[in-house]
C-alpha cells in the first residue's frame, strides 16, 4: 500500500491519505462521508447503511 493512501473508510471504502478523516477505535471514516453520515436524517432510506457500515469498527468487518 502507498504510504499516501494509509487509511481505507469503512463506509465508501475508498483509500484516503492520513489526516482526510476521523479514526474511531480501529476503523476509519473519511471526510466526505462523515460530512453525509451527520447531515443525514434518521428517516432518510441511507440512514440504515450508515448504521451497518459503523458496526463494522465494532464487531469485524464481518458484520
Amino acid at each position: 500500500m502507498d504510504d499516501n493512501c494509509d487509511y481505507k473508510c469503512i463506509i465508501c471504502t475508498e483509500e484516503k491519505a492520513e489526516g482526510q478523516g476521523i479514526r474511531i477505535v480501529s476503523g476509519f471514516i473519511c471526510e466526505t462521508c462523515e460530512e453525509e453520515m451527520v447531515r443525514t436524517d434518521v428517516m432518510d432510506a441511507k440512514y440504515p447503511f450508515f448504521i451497518h457500515q459503523m458496526k463494522q469498527i465494532f464487531l469485524g468487518e464481518n458484520a
